[in-house]
C-alpha cells in the first residue's frame, strides 16, 4: 500500500484516509500494521464493488445514518467490517466477498436472538 504523508489529508479528526487504495496520513501519524490492515480491508471493498460505487455507497450509507443516534461513521458497514477485523492481519487471505453486506443491517448493541428448541 502506498503511504503518502502530508499536512492536509485527512482532516484533523482522523489519522488516515484511503483514497483509491492510497493511504494518506498526516506527517505525525504513527502508521501501524493494524492501521494498514484496516485500510487494506477498505481497498478490498473498493475493488470488489468498483471504486466509484464504493464511495457512492459509503456516502449514501453515512447520510442515512447521520440523523440516527450515535456516530454515523462507526455504523457504516464498511467501517464495521474493517474495525471488526483490523487486528487479524491474515483476514484478507480468508475474507469472503462482500463480507460487509450483512453488517449494514445490524444495529449497534443488538445481538441475534437464539431460538429455543422445545
Amino acid at each position: 500500500m502506498l503511504i503518502v504523508r502530508n499536512s492536509f489529508l485527512p482532516g484533523k479528526r482522523y489519522a488516515a484516509i484511503n483514497l483509491c487504495g492510497v493511504l494518506f496520513c498526516r506527517r505525525d501519524t504513527l502508521v501501524t500494521p493494524v492501521m494498514i490492515n484496516h485500510e487494506r480491508i477498505h481497498t478490498a471493498q473498493m475493488l470488489e464493488m468498483g471504486i466509484l460505487p464504493f464511495y457512492i455507497w459509503y456516502l449514501v450509507e453515512w447520510l442515512i445514518k447521520v440523523p440516527t443516534p450515535g456516530r454515523a461513521y462507526m455504523r457504516i458497514s464498511f467501517e464495521r467490517e474493517a474495525y471488526r477485523h483490523e487486528h487479524d492481519l491474515d483476514y484478507l487471505s480468508h475474507r469472503r466477498l462482500y463480507a460487509w453486506w450483512p453488517l449494514q443491517w445490524m444495529r449497534k448493541g443488538k445481538k441475534k436472538k437464539k431460538k429455543n428448541k422445545e
